[in-house]
Formats: C-alpha cells, structure tokens, sequence
C-alpha cells in the first residue's frame, strides 16, 4: 500500500485533528470582501491567504502573464514565512468553492516546491461547518518561521509560446477548464474577449465534483480522464482556465486520481486573448 499522503482530505478527519498542533488550516476565500469574510467567521484557527497579494504578483496588464502570474520565489518564501509553514508542516487549505477559489491554487503552489504534507479539505467551509467543526472570528496568533527554501518549480509549466505549439500537435493535449459557455464564446465574466483557443478541449472544473459538489472518487476520476488524455503521458498535456487558479482544481483531481500532474498553463486565456494570438472568440467589452 502505498505510503503517500492524499491530496484530498474529508470534514471528518479534520474534525478529529481539531486542536491539534499538527495542521495548520489555511483560510484560501477569494473574491469580493474574501478577507472581510474570513475576519468575520471561519474555521477555528485559520490563517488567511490572499489570492491576488499572497499567491500572484498581479501586473497592471494581464497580457504579460495573465491576471494570476506565480509570484518570485523570495516572495512566496515570505508569504510561507508569515503564515507560519515550514517545509515538516501538515497543512490543510480551504475556499468556500471546493477548490476552486484558491484552495488548489495553493496546493499546486506548495507541491511545486516538493512540499510534502499538504492536501485541500473536500466541501470548503462549507462541509467544515455541518461536520461540526468549529468557527470563530478570532484571528490565530502565530510565529513565523524562517524563510521556505525555494529555487525553482518542481511541477511543470508552459508557457504561450509551447501552448501554441502544442495545441494542433497531436501529440498534445491543451485543456480547457472553464464552464462551457465561457469555451463556446457565449459569455466572458473576467477577460476582454470571449472564447476559447483553437484546438483546445474543454473539461470543465465542475465535472471533477458529485451531485453533493463533493470530489469524485480516485477511481471515477481515474476512468473519466483516461478516456479524455488517451495515453497522452503528462508531459504532453497542457491544462489552463482563466487565470491559471481553477486549473489547479483539474491538476489537484488528476494527481488524486493517481495520474501525474501535467503542465500548467499559468497566463491561460487571460494572457492568450491579450497577445493577438489565433482565437475561436468575439469580443465582449
């Protein structure tokens, strides 16, 4: 049997470390007021983590690596630092969007530095709260630790230029984990341009849950994206979405189905749609 620890872990399992010095429990809400919301109530003991000032260094223009581009190394170093993780923590990260928030943003992001103890609570906040599991508005007093050693990302990336390459490479494989009517060019909530990139696939994010919005089984996962990668191996696959957050879902579901996780495309449509590249697309504002 194998020793290694799963991506994934359930409400009641967290339940049962509550209080324990073991975990630490990262608070991963994004969005509109996320912080505002964490300050008000969250799990007992979270630390909070902020998307765009802790797991992205933001540019003023989305068309030099997207809305989300990776931050510096020495930059997330000192973000592991103020959150108290050291390269033996245990952690545990939540949204309240199953993962797909910035949960798996950030365990993609710690696994990238071979972080070995991580994993993302199935049902977010939500599945916490009627498991038991206690809440409060009390912020968590904590030390920092040193800084996390960082040189390089151990999972793999791509870039626009081999996407490009990739995406009528039939060796290739480009995913695209959007809702379907962001792929089909029917609405574009975020970017400039509606639409997808030609020759992509679309596997939306969503599929990868139950009708309870949980995460399928290993198994489950396992059968459906065997049908969907055909063999591909994984460095032949490339997965982006908007930004290169929700795609971190897709890779989180592959590895807990025991797949290797591919690239990840960080720019996604976000960067594409800014650089004059061919586009299945029309423009929305």
């Amino acid at each position: 049997m194998s020793s290694k620890l799963s991506p994934i872990t359930n409400a009641e399992e967290l339940l049962k470390l509550n209080n324990s010095s073991e975990i630490i429990l990262i608070d991963a809400r994004a969005g509109i007021n996320a912080e505002e919301n964490f300050k008000a109530e969250h799990l007992k003991g979270a630390r909070y983590v902020d998307l765009n000032k802790d797991l992205a260094t933001v540019d003023c223009n989305p068309k030099n690596g997207g809305r989300h581009p990776l931050p510096s190394f020495s930059k997330f170093s000192e973000v592991l630092s103020k959150l108290g993780i050291s390269p033996s923590s245990h952690v545990v990260i939540y949204d309240d969007k199953n993962g797909s928030n910035a949960a798996a943003r950030f365990w993609w992001m710690l696994k990238a530095v071979k972080h070995e103890k991580v994993q993302v609570l199935n049902g977010g906040l939500q599945e916490a709260v009627k498991a038991g599991f206690p809440v409060n508005s009390e912020i968590e007093n904590f030390e920092k630790t040193g800084n996390y050693p960082i040189t390089e990302w151990n999972l793999k990336t791509a870039d626009i230029e081999e996407v490009e390459k990739a995406r009528n490479n039939s060796e290739n494989i480009v995913i695209d984990v959007r809702d379907k009517n962001r792929f089909d060019g029917l609405t574009e909530p975020l970017d400039l341009i509606a639409g997808h990139i030609p020759g992509a696939v679309n596997f939306p994010f969503s599929e990868n849950l139950d009708e309870n919005g949980l995460f399928k089984s290993p198994e489950v996962l396992a059968e459906k994206y065997a049908e969907i990668l055909n063999n591909k191996t994984s460095e032949n696959v490339i997965v982006h979405c908007g930004s290169g957050v929700t795609a971190c879902h897709t890779l989180l579901a592959l590895d807990y189905a025991g797949i290797e996780i591919p690239k990840l495309y960080v720019g996604s449509w976000s960067e594409w749609s800014r650089n004059d590249r061919e586009m299945a697309a029309k423009e929305t504002k």
